[in-house]
Formats: C-alpha cells, structure tokens, sequence
C-alpha cells in the first residue's frame, strides 16, 4: 500500500496532534460538502451554554505558539485552546458587558482581546489573553478592563501597527469610526472619530504600503459603508482627511472587504445584492493604485448563489464566508488580469446554497499552522488543508523547507546551510533515524518506517511528519 507523506509546519516539537479528524473523501467530511478541506472539529453553540455563534478571531500564543480561537457567542465570548486541533479544548467563556445580542466582534492586539456587541451600552471588553495559558478546565472568566466611550457597536477593527482600535456602528460620529488608542492594552483612551461619511459598518485599517507612494506610512482606513467605499488618512486622529470614495453598479448593502497583501486591490462583499439583483455569490474587485482616483477592476460571481459575508486575504488566496455556501477559498494570484478562481471549500450549511444571512459568519484563516476557525449561528468549525505546508515565520528564520513527493517515500530536505544533523523522531519521542550531512540538501528514505506520526529536526527546527 502506498504510503503518503503530509507535512504541517510548527513552532515546536511539544505541539503533538494529527491533522485531520474526519478527512475529505469524494467532496464530504462528516456530510459536510467539501473539497480540500478536512474537517478537525465542530462544537455548537450549546457545547457553549449559547443559542448561537457569530464572529470569531484567533491568538497564537507568542512563548508556546499554541493557537486559541476566540468565538463569538450571543452571550458572551468562548475560548479554545487548539494544541490539539482534532479536540479543541473548551476554556469557558467571558460573559457579555450587558444583554444578550446576536452580534459580537473581536480582533486581537498586543495579546489581548478586544471585544464590542450591539448590546446597548457593551462598550469594548478587554480581556488579556495570557490568563489562557494555564487553563485546563472550564471557567468563566472576568474582563481585565472596559472602555465606555460608546455602548453599542456593530464591529471592531484594529490597526496592529499603530496600536489604534475603531469601534464602527456605534452611535458616536454619525455611526462612523471612533478611535480608541489601545498601545496600553488595558487603559485605552479615546481620541475622537470621523463623522463626514457616515455610517460605517465595517472597515480595514493598514499603514499603508501600497503603490501610491503620496501615502506611504500613512494610516488608511476603508470603510465599507452601506452605499460606498470611503477612503480615508486617519493618521492625524485630530484632522482626519477623506481621500476619495468609490461607489459601484447594482449596491445592495457594502458589507465588508479586505486588501490584496500588495494594497494595490481591494475585494468587496456586497451582502444584499444577490438577494436584490439576482446575481450569483458575487465580489467586487477594485483598482488602488491611485487612492485619490480608485477605479472598479471587474466583478467576479462564484458558481452558487448564496449570499456572501466576511472575507480576507492570506497570500494568493481570499477566504469568503459565504453564509449557506460556507468557506469558499479563491486563487487570486492573477487578479491583475481581471481572474479568480474557487480551489476549495468547505460547507458547514449542507441544506442548500440559498441566499439568506444565516449559517456561516466569519473565516479566520491567518493561523500559521493552516488551522482555520469557521463561525456562525451553528457553532465553531476547524478545518484544514491537509497539504498545508505552514506559513513561513520570520522569527523562527524560515530555514526549513520540506519538499513532499506524495507518489514515494523519499523527504527531500533544503536548508540555506549545511544541514548538519538531521534525526527523525516518533511520537514517543524515540529517534528512529539519524543521518549528518555538510551539504544543505539532503534526500531521505523512510520507507522503512511503520504508519505513524513523526518528527524531522534540523538543529532548532521541527517538522511535522505524517505517513499514512
């Protein structure tokens, strides 16, 4: 029986698990449609002492590299320690500031957690996710500080540069960004909003880098703003200055979008169009390369019809919440040639793909080890690409690169150095092959090693192996 050789990238040797639970197989997992996507776990919302999910973020832990999913709940915020993907361990949850509400946000900044509901009068939780750490049983926790410069609001976005935190949909500022200076984590200050555009209900704030270098390492914001983009400097949170805004054909409601890593494009999702228009799931691709003159690049539909929420970009691809469609992941690498195409998906609603503001929320897809958070009104998902091979990391030098060749059994290391010693470990910890080598690549055979999971080490570096 051919053996098949998966690999997962990991910050350490103590992170132990396989890699998918409930594999893929003929475009199901667990009856969920898929393709290239395995299912790792799946909790619900009662599992959670909850009658629904909504949002979700994710903290890797900066000392052990384990990685948390932080979800949304209509009553309160839950915690998963996934140090074992294939079961996420519940922490407990941080209870709502006030009432219940079906709408929750979270994003993370300097190891905390940054939360805002539509509860009237929640105001931002702040919540220090290090308090994880050494959790092992269920707990209910407290929040470390609160911000009160506004009760409700629709979202949250942060600025991990600039340490800023904007609370949109608030009733401050016309509903339009307020600006919280959160670089002390749990003593934030509010510093004013931006009130000319309106009604924002979602943004993404970067210091921007991008191709129109009138704006280099100015603080950009665009709003995604009911019926336009607005493109807005907030570097002087004193005199923030609209640049330009940008509308488009057939609006419905401007929803949420996310920049291309380049800056250059900016994807948008409409959220009431293909219920209006007709349209299948449809994304609206901008040109700015001209922040004073943004252009519309092309409008892409998908090949089902269900209504799009939450998406974001890693790479060459964009991830789409794409309520009772689920995940659907685009290849975006020629989007300057006007192409996107869907390479995979994984369908938490199996019913049917129908419009409809219901089933699956949020995607958050930025963990390095490939694990990615799936939320909604039905719970939390985790999935993986099992092919993944992990997100370089600067930190740890990105010197190991592992080269699988599914059809043998040969594992072809390259390092940027002579190797040295190169060992191979099994799951207890046994070394089970050991080879030294002053070139820096190097080709070995583990034909010989029995079904199992393994672990390549080149001097400080580890790599997950898995034969099946």
């Amino acid at each position: 029986m051919k053996k098949i050789l998966q690999f997962a990238f990991i910050l350490s040797s103590a992170s132990f698990s396989l890699i998918a639970q409930t594999p893929c197989e003929d475009n199901l997992a667990a009856g969920f449609p898929c393709e290239g996507y395995d299912l790792q776990a799946r909790i619900t919302p009662a599992q959670m002492d909850a009658s629904l999910a909504n949002d979700s973020w994710g903290w890797t832990d900066p000392e052990s590299g384990i990685e948390y999913a932080l979800i949304g709940l209509n009553n309160g915020t839950a915690f998963f320690n996934l140090e074992d993907p294939t079961n996420p361990l519940y922490l407990g949850k941080l209870p709502t500031h006030t009432i219940n509400s079906t709408w929750r946000d979270i994003k993370v900044y300097s190891n905390h957690a940054f939360i805002v509901s539509e509860a009237s009068g929640h105001g931002m939780q702040v919540f220090d996710l290090t308090r994880l750490r050494d959790v092992s049983t269920e707990q209910t926790f407290t929040e470390d500080a609160h911000y009160d410069g506004f009760g409700k609001a629709h979202n949250i976005v942060i600025n991990t540069d600039s340490g800023y935190a904007y609370g949109v949909g608030t009733q401050t500022f016309s509903g339009g960004p307020h600006f919280i200076n959160i670089q002390d984590p749990l003593n934030p200050v509010g510093e004013g909003g931006y009130a000319d555009n309106a009604y924002s209900h979602d943004a993404q704030v970067v210091t921007y880098t991008g191709p129109d270098s009138d704006y280099t390492g100015r603080e950009i914001l665009i709003g995604s703003n009911e019926n336009e983009i607005a493109i807005v400097d907030i570097t002087d949170k004193s005199n923030p200055v609209e640049i330009s805004t940008i509308g488009y054909s057939n609006i419905g409601y401007v929803h949420q979008g996310w920049f291309t890593e380049n800056q250059r494009y900016f994807l948008l999702g409409d959220e009431t169009d293909e219920l209006l228009f007709g349209f299948a799931t449809r994304t609206i691709i901008f040109d700015f390369n001209d922040l004073d003159n943004p252009e519309l690049h092309f409008e892409f539909e998908g090949n089902n019809t269900s209504t799009d929420h939450n998406g974001y970009v890693v790479g060459d691809k964009y991830y789409l919440a794409s309520y009772r469609a689920g995940m659907r992941v685009f290849d975006i690498s020629d989007i300057g040639n006007e192409s996107m195409t869907e390479i995979g998906y994984f369908d938490t609603f199996p019913p049917n793909d129908a419009v409809g503001t219901s089933a699956l929320w949020n995607v958050y897809p930025f963990f390095r080890s490939g694990n990615i958070v799936l939320s909604g009104d039905s719970g939390f998902t985790l999935v993986r690409d099992p092919d993944f091979l992990g997100i370089e990391d600067e930190t740890l030098t990105a010197d190991l690169s592992v080269y699988p060749n599914p059809a043998t059994t040969l594992v072809n290391l390259q390092f940027n150095k002579p190797l040295g010693s190169v060992s191979i470990y099994n799951i207890l910890g046994q070394e089970v092959l050991q080879v030294s080598s002053q070139e820096n690549k190097l080709q070995l055979n583990t034909s010989d090693l029995p079904s199992g999971v393994y672990f390549v080490q080149v001097g400080a570096l580890t790599q997950r192996l898995i034969i099946k």
